[in-house]
């Protein structure tokens, strides 16, 4: 795709009027962010140069969405249905959007978690189309050229990652791109922000899964990975380089090992406009199924005790917001942490252990817990009875380790226990939800992480909640854009937790579901948007939006109707030739 085959044109909100094509002819039906495909009408095939390149008949965008989700449906395997919307988005970006909305909790399955894992895994031998950007040791000195080659897509978020930390399955290499790709797809999903606006970017600082090494197929840079002074000194040029060229854009971590998650993370707090989903995404999505929880059982955040049982990036991060939670309803810092357990896998986080960093701020003073007289004490069973927890939260990926025996000791604790086994993939989930309701006679307040079918209870079926990420990055996204946000506060992230627990239904609430269904994503974005918008406004975090001539001032009315006008949909754009 050439960068001078197109222009954007602009409203006063900052969304897409419409497209300058310069190019004509077959060059125009090269370009994915411009082809319709045959659904180019008479006249536009005439204005383009396109007469004779289409067969004759114009099929619109919704037969086209029609006859894509027939092609899709007939692949044999998830991988499969996942090669081709990535090979429509490559042809068609509006048509691929468009097939996703039309159902999207069908298809994010496809183009995310799970079978995205898949795609990490595969990334080399799947490879058809360059997407995004590589960035390793033998051109990051050019980080600067490279990034400006994209200025003309105004580019307002970057997904990046170093591929370290890939979901459940670790070091995946080159290959970490895909997720950052299903990340963007997400974000234009949810909150709107157009394609072209989006860039994945792979931090590639080699890979010591030896098996990549071993592939002659491999194509990522084919070394042990950069550590210590050499990978810091790596992501340093790459920052340094992005704030230079798109200063208010926002940089989301994405998928990196645990240390380097927060030290990353709280490196760059003040210099990128940044945050890390891992951490403070999976923080806020947790603390929203939680709420949720609170407005089920009539009681106060405060009154709780939670256990964290998998103390990484995920875990560490659920735990920081839920003492920001505990600290908007009251609590000091000391107050709130003294209501949170976090264990790894030697067992409960404690202050004489040796801990990495990150761990050590959740760590548990052995001297004040008078039952625990070593590390035998600190197993997830005794710890629930004897800390009286009455949340529980999974990110260990221990599959199966909330047995019976924990989910009856959780029962004991409360009449009505919240049990959330957070793990992805499926496979690695803490505990089956069907077995939790089976154990607690239908009494625990139940949220996933992966998609799970509905149990039957009561002579009913009852939808399980998905506490899925996707609830809050997109929102948070396009909320800190609007608002001008010159960094992501954590209580952004309390915000948006607000938002997504006041999303689920009276209805839902009453049934006992956490989460509202992901085929609300777009809906639950706006009022995430908004409400992170809003604690910018109130904290003197926001300033004009770069992005728009619409609002100059901290003014909510305006804000909302801004973070409404900006995002942009899947249909096809007005075309205007040269």
């Amino acid at each position: 795709m050439s960068h001078n085959s197109y222009g954007l044109l602009y409203d006063e909100f900052g969304g897409t009027s419409g497209i300058l094509a310069y190019s004509r002819g077959t060059r125009v039906l090269a370009n994915n962010f411009i082809n319709k495909g045959t659904a180019f009408t008479e006249p536009e095939r005439f204005e383009l140069g396109l007469s004779g390149s289409l067969p004759p008949a114009v099929r619109p965008l919704e037969k086209q969405v029609v006859d894509s989700a027939r092609k899709v449906a007939g692949k044999e395997s998830d991988i499969e249905k996942f090669i081709y919307i990535r090979a429509l988005f490559d042809r068609n970006v509006t048509l691929a959007h468009a097939l996703i909305a039309s159902d999207i909790e069908k298809y994010m399955g496809i183009i995310y978690t799970p079978t995205v894992g898949l795609a990490c895994r595969n990334y080399s031998s799947m490879f058809r189309t360059a997407n995004g950007l590589h960035f390793h040791p033998g051109n990051i000195d050019r980080a600067e050229t490279i990034l400006r080659r994209y200025l003309h897509r105004d580019i307002r978020v970057a997904v990046v990652t170093d591929n370290q930390g890939i979901l459940g399955i670790g070091d995946q290499g080159a290959g970490g791109i895909a997720i950052c790709l299903g990340k963007l797809m997400l974000y234009t999903q949810g909150s709107g922000i157009a394609p072209w606006h989006c860039l994945p970017i792979s931090l590639d600082v080699g890979t010591d899964n030896q098996n990549l090494l071993n592939d002659d197929f491999y194509l990522g840079w084919r070394h042990e990975r950069l550590t210590g002074a050499d990978y810091v000194d790596f992501v340093r040029r790459f920052a340094r380089a992005f704030r230079k060229i798109f200063p208010n854009a926002l940089c989301q971590w994405e998928d990196f090992s645990k240390q380097n998650a927060f030290a990353i993370r709280d490196t760059y707090l003040h210099d990128l406009i940044s945050f890390n989903d891992d951490i403070q995404g999976t923080g806020a999505v947790a603390l929203a199924g939680i709420l949720a929880a609170m407005r089920i059982k009539g009681e106060k955040l405060v009154d709780q005790i939670f256990l964290v049982h998998g103390a990484g990036a995920g875990g560490v991060g659920i735990a920081e917001q839920i003492m920001v939670g505990l600290r908007e309803q009251g609590l000091s810092e000391g107050e709130a942490r003294q209501r949170i357990f976090t264990l790894d896998r030697r067992g409960l986080v404690t202050a004489d252990r040796e801990l990495e960093p990150y761990k050590a701020g959740f760590a548990r003073d052995p001297g004040e817990l008078p039952w625990f007289n070593g590390e035998a004490d600190g197993d997830l069973l005794n710890v629930i009875k004897q800390g009286g927890v009455t949340v529980l939260i999974g990110t260990s990926g221990q599959a199966g380790c909330f047995n019976r025996e924990v989910v009856e000791a959780m029962l004991a604790n409360s009449g009505r226990p919240v049990i959330m086994p957070l793990s992805n993939p499926t496979a690695q989930a803490e505990a089956v939800p069907a077995d939790i309701q089976a154990w607690t006679g239908g009494r625990a307040l139940i949220a996933t992480g992966s998609p799970f079918p509905p149990v039957q209870w009561g002579g009913e079926e009852v939808r399980v909640g998905q506490g899925n990420n996707v609830f809050v990055f997109p929102g948070v996204g396009l909320g800190v854009l609007a608002a001008g946000a010159r960094e992501v506060l954590p209580e952004f992230f309390t915000a948006a937790a607000h938002a997504v627990a006041g999303s689920v239904s009276d209805r839902d609430l009453r049934r006992g579901i956490l989460f509202p269904p992901v085929s609300e994503l777009r809906e639950v974005s706006l009022k995430v948007a908004r409400a992170v918008g809003r604690s910018a406004i109130s904290r003197g975090a926001s300033r004009p939006c770069v992005f728009c001539s619409f609002w100059h001032e901290n003014d909510e009315e305006k804000l909302d109707l801004l973070v409404e006008r900006m995002r942009w949909r899947p249909e096809y754009p007005v075309l205007f030739s040269l």
